[in-house]
């Protein structure tokens, strides 16, 4: 009869299977998807409406999850209830993790800065080995202590180790400043990836990936983001691996690219030395060294160049108007002439940016350094290389330290560790979150690697008519990202003439290699899935710190569970397009927004929240004193090298240059160090006096 029963109610996967029995067909759906979309294109349908399908259908599918998932209740809302298995933790942890830094900008920064970068900027392995090493601190240091707790957010920690109000309102504010940060360089990607997708103005494409992150972390708070981030993996992972396993395949004859693109690093050497040796990239450095010099004697007299220049404009439209030239032209020269600086300040600010960039871009290899040299300079060399070596060195290890430890401090990373049903859940979704990043980050270096030989095999010594459509494509969305000028005038492609930004490499892979543009359109929402996946977690960070921590705690008000879900809700939306907007003024590049917050999360939170695990000395005067000098001296010293804010303050109130060579993004070496102390100190200073043995105390 039991049998009979069973068949009639049809064959049910056991209940620890059915979620493995969705996600795999979830995966076949994305694959079938992509099948369709290549026949598709094969049979003619055109580019102009690729992208917007990419674009739209993943959008509509993480929205659909947030529909789904859509809750009131507080403990599936902040933390998922607390019953996500590890495996798809360690996968959604992982997504939050490949942020648009990761998987836009990370590559491009190994293809600018080759293994170890300059003294200027650190190279690319100081991400992967800072990265990396911070989640084996959460898993060692952090995140089974934070779980044991049963807490909703960072700050909660701090209330409840330490008490008072000070420690959780610190906590909050540090929590806010350091994720807003954060998303808005997530935002930034959003708009860049939609806006080449679609072909709109960068503005409207963070508005139309907005709504996706808004439609998940609005409405279903953690749980749906949870689901969400796991789909999201499945694309971001696919968009990663395809590229560059063809570039492998196609250079080398094998589609194992970790395994063996370190036989291309020997013949990008060699490309290196030739074109070093190359009399055209000699004509390409001796032109930027001409506009540099030029810019330069501008500066000698900012006033007077810049009249110069107007009336060199109004003159040569005169002249065209007086030979009846062709409109185009005339309307070319009104469009130079409406371009130039407004005023002196600007003008000076302007010409000061590009003599600053030309004498960069005057350098052998377009200012790149070797791909494979162990740091720049030379430790036996002169005494200038010598020190270039030393700070080369210095400004690795420190970017690598505020990497590692701010990924131990970082918010929305250890409130995913909430979401595991047991402290050894947690540690088990430590364990996978690495499994699926080391898929990613193996890969990055290879990726570098590959289009950079691509790009000097088969683009330098192309001729300037014949540049595929594509470059023209991405230097309208950005001419920062991309831009190629025939600096010399041969009308050949010279290494020195590309300039190529950090957040394009990736982006632009599939066209460099020659893909079909279905997968440059893969690319682009892995892109997309990667700054959607992690601004969902970062939204509902900062929202939690300012309405759970803050504004209820801070008040004592009394409010029900669904109340407090509701604006945490609405106070998550005004984030999101506060974020937009400045995501909007381009602050600056992915990459170099992203580390500022890493250093800010490792002054403020790591000193005290490891010092108030494992020490019980640890005071409440002492743990505010930590966070408000560690976060404090970051801070200083990344505002102090900030242009505007060097323009509007006095200079005795600033740092005074760089301290130890060490870049502003690095802030965190200064900071971790001070935020320890000053706990330090501070705790011994005001910790009760032991009670003396055998002494009474009346109560």
């Amino acid at each position: 009869m039991a049998n009979q029963a069973r068949r009639r109610r049809g064959v049910r996967l056991p209940a620890w299977l059915r979620p493995h029995q969705f996600f795999i067909l979830y995966v076949l759906g994305v694959l079938g998807f992509l099948a369709l979309m290549t026949w598709a294109e094969h049979q003619g349908l055109s580019r102009h409406w690729i992208g917007p399908i990419f674009l739209f259908l993943t959008v509509m599918v993480y929205a659909g999850i947030g529909v789904y998932g859509r809750t009131s209740d507080s403990d599936e809302y902040y933390v998922a209830g607390r019953r996500i298995p590890p495996m798809y933790n360690g996968m959604a942890a992982a997504a939050d993790w490949m942020s648009a830094a990761s998987f836009i900008s990370l590559s491009g920064a190994l293809y600018l800065q080759g293994f170890s970068g300059t003294s200027g900027q650190a190279g690319g392995l100081a991400y992967l080995l800072g990265w990396t090493g911070g989640f084996c601190l959460v898993a060692m240091l952090i995140a089974p202590h934070l779980r044991a707790m049963g807490l909703y957010t960072v700050p909660d920690f701090f209330h409840v180790r330490f008490g008072g109000r000070w420690p959780r309102i610190i906590a909050a504010l540090a929590a806010v400043l350091c994720s807003f940060t954060y998303v808005v360089a997530q935002i930034y990607g959003v708009g860049l990836i939609a806006s080449r997708l679609t072909g709109v103005q960068f503005e409207i494409g963070i508005m139309l990936g907005l709504g996706g992150v808004l439609l998940c972390s609005f409405l279903g708070g953690m749980r749906a983001i949870t689901w969400t981030q796991v789909a999201q993996y499945v694309v971001l992972l696919l968009a990663f691996l395809i590229p560059v396993s063809w570039l492998a395949y196609k250079q080398l004859g094998n589609p194992m690219a970790p395994a063996v693109y370190g036989e291309q690093i020997s013949k990008i050497a060699e490309l290196e030395t030739q074109l070093l040796d190359s009399a055209a990239e000699h004509q390409v450095v001796q032109a930027y060294l001409r506009r540099a010099k030029e810019m330069e004697a501008r500066l000698q007299d900012v006033e007077g160049a810049l009249e110069r220049e107007r009336e060199l404009g109004r003159e040569r439209i005169r002249q065209l108007r007086a030979q009846n030239a062709d409109v185009g032209l005339i309307v070319s020269a009104s469009r130079e002439l409406a371009a130039l600086p407004r005023d002196v300040a600007s003008a000076r600010e302007r010409w000061t940016r590009e003599m600053h960039e030309n004498y960069e871009r005057a350098k052998p290899l377009g200012g790149l350094p070797p791909h494979s040299q162990a740091y720049a300079g030379d430790p036996n060399g002169t005494p200038e290389e010598q020190r270039e070596y030393e700070l080369a060195r210095r400004n690795f290890l420190a970017l690598m330290f505020c990497l590692m430890v701010g990924t131990a401090g970082l918010p929305h990373l250890l409130t995913r560790y909430y979401t595991s049903p047991t402290v050894a859940g947690a540690r088990a979704s430590v364990a996978w979150s690495l499994f699926f990043i080391a898929l990613l980050y193996l890969s990055a270096p290879a990726l570098a690697v590959l289009v950079k030989f691509e790009v000097m095999q088969n683009l330098v010594g192309s001729s300037f008519e014949a540049l595929p459509n594509w470059m023209a494509q991405w230097a309208r969305v950005d001419s920062s990202l991309l831009s190629i000028e025939d600096v010399n005038g041969d009308g050949i492609v010279q290494f020195g003439e590309i300039r190529l930004g950090a957040d394009l490499i990736m982006l632009a892979t599939p066209e460099l290699g020659g893909l079909p543009y279905v997968v440059s359109g893969l690319v682009a929402a892995g892109g997309l899935a990667a700054a959607l996946s992690t601004a969902d977690g970062l939204l509902l960070t900062i929202s939690n710190a300012l309405v759970r921590d803050l504004y209820f705690r801070g008040t004592k008000r009394d409010a029900s569970p669904e109340q407090r879900v509701i604006l945490t809700k609405f106070t998550l939306l005004t984030v999101a397009l506060s974020a937009a907007f400045v995501a909007a003024l381009k602050p600056s590049e992915i990459l170099t927004m992203v580390s500022a917050s890493f250093s800010l999360a490792a002054s403020a939170f790591v000193p005290v929240m490891v010092m108030g695990i494992f020490w019980r000395g640890t005071t409440r005067k002492g743990a505010v004193a930590g966070m408000l000098a560690g976060l404090g001296v970051a801070v200083y010293y990344l505002l102090s090298h900030v242009p505007a804010v060097r323009g509007a303050l006095p200079g005795w109130l600033l740092a005074d240059g760089l301290w130890f060579g060490i870049q502003p993004i690095s802030a965190g070496v200064f900071g971790v160090p001070a935020g320890f102390v000053a706990a330090a100190v501070v705790s011994r200073i005001t910790r009760p006096a032991p009670v003396p043995t055998g002494v009474r105390l009346e109560i």
